[in-house]
């Protein structure tokens, strides 16, 4: 996996691969949407205790609420906070319902080879820094706007970000944070014209 280049003062994490940052408890990490439309698989993970991570269902349970906005803590399965959403200038929805892609996902949708996915960018991106986990969490996915009707159902729609909007999220924990420039390609889940692209992030 490509470990990332530095643009106009920006760390960047490839299109469709991923990226583990350490963060220290205090710091934030800012996210850049360099194109206006990449969707960002994100997990956090205790950096003292990997086995203590993000856990969408518990974020749900305590923000009461899908969708994950600013001001909204990131809740892990020790039912602690280990990141906080402080600013989000896309002022967009960021998914909490949906499974991170996998190698089956494509496998059902036709593909034939192999096919990057976030799944296996978290694994990937950890091991480069030297951990491992046992299983994939589901993710909290940045910018995708899945919203839910009132029958309960879910809608694929496009992403209401514009170039160089930017979230920033503060670690309440040490930290180690994946970030995954999400490769699902089988649907417009990006915008409408648009594929995979990188994405920009520091440490602030």
């Amino acid at each position: 996996m490509d470990k990332g280049t530095k643009k106009n003062d920006m760390d960047i994490v490839p299109a469709r691969m991923g990226k583990a940052i350490r963060l220290a408890k205090g710091q934030a990490l800012k996210i850049i949407s360099i194109h206006g439309h990449q969707v960002v698989d994100t997990w956090a993970f205790n950096a003292n205790d990997v086995c203590e991570f993000s856990s969408m269902e518990h974020t749900r349970a305590k923000n009461a609420k899908y969708f994950f906005e600013k001001g909204d803590p990131v809740i892990t399965n020790k039912r602690r906070p280990i990141l906080t959403m402080e600013e989000d200038t896309s002022q967009s929805r960021h998914d909490t319902m949906i499974a991170a892609c996998d190698t089956y996902r494509y496998s059902q949708g036709g593909c034939t080879s192999y096919h990057e996915n976030c799944t296996d960018n978290l694994f990937i991106a950890l091991r480069e820094i030297g951990v491992s986990v046992p299983d994939c969490p589901s993710p909290l996915n940045l910018w995708m706007n899945f919203p839910i009707d009132s029958e309960g159902k879910i809608h694929w729609s496009e992403p209401t970000l514009k170039k160089d909007d930017y979230i920033i999220l503060r670690a309440e924990l040490d930290a180690i944070v994946v970030l995954s420039c999400c490769p699902f390609d089988l649907i417009p889940i990006h915008g409408a014209g648009a594929g995979p692209t990188e994405v920009g992030y520091s440490i602030i």
